[in-house]
């Protein structure tokens, strides 16, 4: 075809009224952080490891406000109690423990409660006979709360009105007859307070439970033959108080002692633990060996650490970006002899730091802020090379040479100019220092080179340090702290290794 030689009728004008100009852009413009957060987002992997280091977080803020418990209550009795909720009580958390006991053992488990209507034995799910004794073996399902069933107290006069005056306004029954035994201490049973019943064999302390012709165990309740003619007790009103049913007899119970102080007396642990506390025990992570309940222990703990950590990233950012900014701007001797300082610093193994801190320095300061200052003595190197890195990129760039030629100074230089191209660095590295410093806090306290623990505190390390020796017996002391590293180490490599990408300007477009 001759292009040259077209007829004018081919020809259209495109718009013959008004102007010509390019049309508004109907989109806003995307920034740095906006284009970053986009990336991070399209990171599935980054964003759920983003949650459950939320959930983390809230859990150190929260649970130590809403909870019953801190780390300063010791319970003797409840030590060790297996995790329990109502609402995963089917999936076995529910308090329980499997063991094997003899017929003594058996009859001791099984004696706990009968006296209000309960027992410390949920199931038995087999028997089995000792070839080498001959004796039966009993393989039990036991409820670890109920196992501690009764305990002496001692009262003093205020102290028993009180308990008294508690269960008639209540109706709740926290005082029970005293038994025999109250001044003897039976090897066969952890708790004289729950050998109610005669034995089999008085001569043998690990014999089973004599029982009568109803199978029902005999109880060996002392007997109080002084009551006077006509002289009426109250059910909870006096020291010698009426066992209920067994008023018309004329057999009566001793309910309490006196003693040089006030008052001894036999208590049901679990009410009477409610009368103290206001609520009864229950633990959604289990107790530890001291009686501590785990689960607020483990949000003090990781509050501790979650504030030591966030200290640390604070102070080493400060500290590694203006140190970082200097040598990368100014470079030269300025950089070798700062670099130098960084060599020597870098080199000083952690450990020897830490321990020499808390050997020295935590008499002074404490051993909270002897670590932290173990951490921020070289802990900022690693921000200061990323800086000085990016300083080296940037500091000749076009755009720097242009504002040092309109008179810009160096400090606006560093910090306006070059510092924001290096923030998306910075950002990752500050983050990633958080899981460090709370692993590297958990291995100090957990190899004792350092003591967090202290009546109202503890450390996740702490807690891992006493749950190894009841590993193979109670591994809920350990589990807990365990999985709560697990899942804050994988969830902060996994959120880093979103924000370093995300934060990669050379990655910008490759997903799309």
């Amino acid at each position: 075809m001759d292009y040259n030689n077209l007829p004018k009728d081919k020809f259209v004008f495109a718009k013959r009224d008004g102007k010509i100009a390019d049309k508004k852009l109907d989109t806003k413009p995307v920034g740095y952080f906006r284009d970053a957060m986009r990336r991070f987002r399209k990171n599935k992997s980054s964003v759920a490891a983003a949650i459950i280091i939320l959930i983390l977080f809230l859990f150190a803020i929260i649970v130590p406000i809403v909870s019953d418990y801190t780390p300063d209550d010791h319970d003797g009795y409840y030590k060790m109690l297996r995790p329990k909720s109502k609402l995963f009580s089917g999936l076995g958390w529910d308090g329980c423990m499997k063991q094997q006991e003899s017929q003594a053992g058996y009859d001791y488990y099984g004696s706990i409660g009968f006296e209000y209507g309960s027992s410390a034995i949920r199931s038995v799910y087999g028997s089995e006979v000792d070839p080498n004794t001959g004796n039966k073996l009993y393989q039990i399902y036991v409820d670890s709360y109920e196992v501690v069933g009764f305990t002496y107290v001692d009262l003093v006069q205020e102290e028993y009105e009180a308990l008294k005056k508690y269960q008639n306004e209540t109706g709740i029954q926290v005082i029970y007859p005293m038994p025999a035994n109250y001044k003897t201490e039976f090897v066969a049973v952890t708790n004289a307070a729950n050998l109610w019943y005669h034995l089999a064999d008085e001569s043998d302390k690990t014999s089973g439970e004599a029982r009568d012709h109803d199978e029902n165990g005999l109880p060996i309740y002392v007997e109080n033959y002084l009551k006077k003619k006509n002289q009426t007790y109250g059910q909870y009103d006096s020291l010698r108080l009426d066992l209920p049913g067994d008023g018309e007899n004329g057999q009566y119970y001793v309910y309490a002692v006196k003693n040089q102080t006030g008052f001894h007396l036999r208590v049901l642990y679990k009410e009477y633990f409610h009368y103290l506390h206001g609520h009864y025990a229950n633990h959604l992570f289990g107790t530890n060996q001291h009686g501590q309940d785990i689960l607020v222990c483990l949000a003090y703990g990781a509050r501790l650490s979650f504030l030591l950590a966030i200290s640390v990233s604070a102070i080493n950012l400060f500290i590694g970006v203006i140190y970082g900014a200097v040598e990368g701007y100014y470079g030269g001797a300025v950089d070798i002899i700062m670099e130098r300082i960084t060599e020597i610093l870098g080199d000083i193994p952690f450990i020897v730091v830490a321990a020499l801190f808390q050997m020295h320095l935590a008499k002074k300061v404490g051993p909270v802020p002897s670590l932290l200052f173990a951490f921020v003595l070289a802990g900022w190197i690693g921000i200061a090379y990323r800086v000085r890195t990016q300083f080296y990129r940037f500091k000749n760039q076009e755009y720097v040479l242009a504002a040092r030629t309109l008179g810009a100074s160096d400090k606006r230089l560093i910090f306006r100019h070059v510092l924001p191209n290096a923030i998306g660095t910075i950002i990752t590295g500050t983050v990633l220092i958080i899981p460090n410093v709370v692993y590297s806090e958990s291995m100090l306290t957990y190899l004792g080179i350092v003591n967090l623990e202290t009546s109202g505190f503890t450390s996740i390390g702490t807690l891992l340090s006493h749950g190894q020796t009841y590993m193979s017996t109670n591994p809920h002391i350990l589990l807990f702290p365990s999985l709560f590293i697990a899942l804050l180490m994988i969830a902060f490599n996994l959120f880093g290794n979103g924000l370093r990408d995300a934060f990669n300007p050379s990655l910008r477009g490759a997903d799309e």
